[in-house]
């Protein structure tokens, strides 16, 4: 990354960050788009267990993984300072907490996964795929959360194009595998929904090695020496990844735990009422990947202008982005809007799931404005590690305004099932509104121009 003097030079900067992540991001969605997608097509039933079992990992892998990404703003920031020998050694320690964390999050499952989900009014069919599917989705544990510290280090550097290229190359292995592991073909055994997992645990040994690959052979990552000499561990460098990591980590869990948590207390609908939920959230995921590239963007410049001193820039940075969220919001807005039915249609062929899953795209409209203020602005924040009031921020809109909302429209109301997304909107709504305003407070207070080195 290099500084920037106008509005144009800064643009430019960031669009050359965030296509690649973007394209990442998407690439990213896509495993869990064909995940959904081809277990729908090969059962209802299976595309509910899938369902079930997407919503139980991905808050848990969202938020853990939230914490690795403590390594993007210390990565940054030392880079922007120059203080490029401490680099190695971060991202090092990082990838010995990411094997501990996945080890914990392993051994956790192992007790409290067959608990959960029988306490759950799922069909047996349903709660069998949920299951099976998690048990084969566990075996990629352990690569996803350390490529998740390797891409975090690639990132930090502005050299988002590589993660780009790697996502790329590992999309069609997934799409094949599924292919292979769902249906059966080519003499594999025929899992149904439960080899989507399979195929993800492999792709994510493959992004994995090829990383680990990179960051060794290619410059400008093999300067930093990653993996050419050996570090204890380090109680002191997990602490402070730990110390910015951990809010990050909450206020992810906060937000994704929250839809699942909606999909959990959907359980009691049918199994074409959860098939539709999902599908469309499925879908509100896809345009999500818009703000949340913009937002790992605005980690990685706000984070380097921060480490050199030049909050001037970190704040015209933060501004541009969430401006530029928004005006996407509207155009996807637009999209779901007018090609609803169609979108339903790349799910399902089920004419009850395919209807109702349009209805809910309707209110997936109005989940893009507040995740075009919330999800960037979080990212700027992350550049600053102002993390604590962001953490609380979170926990209060989703967990007390927006939850219990819509728990109160969907069960007593004639809302039903679309009171849980009006609450969901709201959370989202409340948590915009206090995100932008602690980003606005600490420009003002903690790292105004007039306070430039």
């Amino acid at each position: 990354m290099n500084q920037t003097f106008n509005k144009k030079q800064k643009l430019k900067q960031l669009f050359n960050i965030l296509i690649p992540i973007l394209i990442t991001q998407l690439s990213m969605y896509f495993m869990t788009f064909f995940d959904t997608t081809m277990a729908g097509h090969y059962s209802p039933n299976d595309l509910a267990g899938v369902a079930i079992g997407s919503s139980l990992w991905v808050p848990v892998f969202t938020g853990l993984s939230g914490i690795l990404l403590a390594i993007t703003p210390i990565v940054s920031q030392l880079v922007g300072a120059n203080i490029k020998k401490e680099v190695s050694f971060s991202v090092i320690q990082g990838v010995y907490l990411a094997v501990f964390m996945a080890f914990v999050v392993y051994l956790a499952g192992a007790f409290v996964l067959n608990p959960i989900l029988n306490g759950m009014q799922l069909e047996d069919n349903v709660r069998e795929v949920a299951r099976e599917f998690l048990f084969a989705l566990s075996f990629g544990m352990f690569p996803l959360f350390v490529y998740t510290v390797l891409r975090s280090f690639i990132d930090a550097l502005g050299k988002t194009r590589i993660t780009m290229i790697v996502t790329l190359t590992a999309l069609p292995i997934n799409v094949v595998f599924n292919y292979l592991l769902i249906y059966g073909k080519f003499g594999f055994p025929e899992l149904g929904g439960v080899g989507a997992g399979y195929a993800s645990a492999i792709t994510y040994w493959i992004i994995t090695f090829i990383t680990v690959f990179i960051i060794i052979k290619n410059e400008p990552f093999s300067s930093f020496a990653v993996f050419r000499r050996f570090y204890p561990i380090s109680l002191s460098k997990w602490k402070e990844i730990l110390k910015i990591g951990v809010p990050v980590g909450f206020s992810i869990f906060f937000e994704t735990s929250i839809f699942a948590a909606v999909t959990l207390f959907m359980s009691k609908f049918d199994t074409v009422t959860i098939a539709s939920h999902q599908s469309a959230l499925n879908f509100g995921s896809l345009l999500y990947m818009v703000p949340l590239s913009i937002s790992m963007a605005l980690t990685i410049v706000v984070g380097f202008e921060v480490g050199a001193g030049r909050y001037s820039d970190a704040k015209e940075y933060s501004w541009l982005g969430v401006s530029f969220a928004v005006i996407m919001a509207f155009v996807c807005g637009l999209i779901l809007l007018l090609f609803r039915n169609n979108i339903a249609g790349i799910y399902t062929n089920d004419p009850h799931v395919l209807k109702l899953t349009a209805h809910f795209l309707l209110y997936a409209m109005f989940f893009q404005l507040s995740d075009a203020i919330q999800t960037p602005v979080q990212g700027a924040l992350r550049g600053y590690k102002d993390v604590n009031i962001t953490f609380l921020m979170t926990l209060v809109s989703y967990w007390i305004v927006g939850l219990p909302l819509g728990y109160y429209l969907a069960n007593f109301t004639a809302w039903r099932a679309f009171g849980y997304w009006i609450g969901l909107i709201s959370g989202l709504a409340a948590c915009a509104i206090c995100l932008g305003s602690r980003l606005y407070y600490i420009q003002q207070k903690k790292f105004n121009p007039k306070l430039q080195k």
